[in-house]
């Protein structure tokens, strides 16, 4: 399943040492270079499959799977998701599967390596253990959502691992949220750094109830999701300007760039300053589903007028070029969906009042007025309107949100031609199958 060329971690240190080298185990010996082996799987995570805010992953990938964006590009790879015409011989969906799973197999490492070290404080080992089943149980949720049953790995035996077969999506699930459970126990409820971008336990608690929504664990998702708005660190803000920006109150986990003065990948991803998109542009089905007065759709998005025709873009993250210094950050969690998640697990329950409140936090803080509806339905079908208008261009949120709540063959059957139910799950790349016949049977229609 996981080839012999991704085992290797050699990049966890990115410090000045003598020789400039470390065995495996001195590495999580001392605090730094510890510490810089979770950074890097930030950096990895950042930088490459399914959390990149580049081309290849879920903001654009799922945005264009979806009824978000309209591709204008012209490379036939890239343009698969919009096409739904993704096989198992596909680069994006190779891709993404062997960097996830290579982030999970650096995430075991550091889990094991802190476990057997004799150096580390035990604060540093909680926190960094903490850290490691986060972002563990975050790749294994984006998989299990991208292609169904997947493997579960906890540990970096190579050889157990390339013939592990998959796992239950029920059991994947059960899985996160004990890795999540863990996590919460470990992490600390302060931030590493004033930046946010080391997962605190709000953090953990945040994916946690994102987990439980996504499992219809209606009370579950709404205790999580408290457990993180009850925390006074984070607001929402009424100025949408400010939403992505690096210190957002907002903010409950981002990313850092690579270099000072490096600002979003999604930056680069969306804007486009004349003409057409020489990538993807805003579909109108997204445009038209902003209400009158929506300072989201005025401060989040941006129009661009070629004289003959009109495209929108993406405009949360307002910087494509360097600055001095950086001004915005890839933000993975942010307040505004745990309001969403408990507003649809309060409804969902019949808590019609408290769910109405949540809903209303985001309304007013968009300059809305208080939503008309009134029974549980229609309070479901108005935080679910609202999440398509808050989280858009949000690392899949639209696309994972039609599949749990059943629209998805209703909605993407209008827009796309020729989409089938099977294709609500990605195929397995072929070279894995070939490679390890337990990932057998392929999913269906591929």
């Amino acid at each position: 399943m996981i080839t012999a060329t991704l085992l290797s971690c050699d990049n966890f240190v990115d410090v000045t040492l003598p020789d400039s080298q470390l065995t495996g185990e001195k590495v999580f010996e001392d605090a730094t270079t510890a510490n810089a082996a979770m950074v890097d799987i930030y950096s990895k995570l950042r930088d490459t499959g399914i959390l990149t805010g580049l081309l290849n992953g879920a903001s654009v990938s799922l945005g264009m799977y979806s009824d978000e964006l309209i591709y204008h590009g012209s490379g036939v790879e890239q343009g698969l998701p919009y096409t739904n015409t993704i096989i198992a011989t596909s680069g994006i969906t190779s891709d993404l599967w062997n960097q996830s799973y290579h982030q999970i197999y650096c995430a075991n490492a550091v889990i094991e390596g802190v476990q057997n070290s004799v150096s580390l404080s035990l604060n540093d080992k909680n926190r960094l253990t903490g850290e490691a089943l986060f972002v563990r149980s975050l790749v294994h949720f984006y998989l299990v959502n991208i292609y169904g049953d997947i493997p579960y790995i906890t540990n970096t035996e190579y050889e157990k691992n390339k013939i592990a077969g998959r796992t239950p999506s029920a059991t994947v699930y059960s899985n996160i949220i004990s890795d999540l459970d863990q996590a919460i126990k470990l992490l600390p409820e302060q931030y590493l750094t004033a930046e946010r971008v080391r997962p605190n336990r709000s953090a953990a608690n945040a994916l946690l109830a994102r987990v439980y929504l996504y499992n219809k664990q209606w009370a579950e998702a709404s205790n999580s999701a408290s457990a993180v708005l009850n925390n006074p660190a984070y607001v929402i803000g009424n100025n949408p300007d400010k939403t992505f920006l690096k210190e957002s109150v907002s903010t409950i986990w981002q990313f850092m760039p690579k270099l000072n003065g490096n600002n979003t990948d999604e930056g680069g991803s969306f804007i486009f300053l004349s003409g057409s998109s020489t990538f993807v542009a805003l579909s109108p089905d997204l445009i038209d589903a902003f209400e009158i007065g929506d300072l989201r759709k005025s401060h989040w998005i941006r129009e661009v007028n070629d004289g003959a025709n009109i495209y929108y873009h993406s405009f949360k993250y307002k910087q494509h070029t360097k600055t001095d210094p950086s001004v915005e950050y890839s933000i993975i969690f942010r307040i505004a969906e745990q309001y969403l998640i408990r507003a649809e697990a309060r409804a969902r329950q019949g808590e019609l009042i408290g769910a109405k409140e949540d809903l209303n936090k985001i309304r007013n803080a968009a300059g809305l007025a208080n939503t008309t509806a009134s029974t549980a339905n229609e309070i479901i079908n108005a935080v679910i309107k609202e999440r398509r208008v808050e989280l858009f261009t949000e690392y899949g949120h639209r696309f994972f949100d039609l599949k749990r709540t059943g629209e998805l063959d209703a909605v993407l059957s209008l827009v796309k031609p020729g989409w089938q139910t099977t294709d609500q799950l990605w195929p397995l790349p072929e070279t894995e199958l070939i490679a390890n016949p337990n990932l057998f049977p392929q999913n269906e229609g591929y």
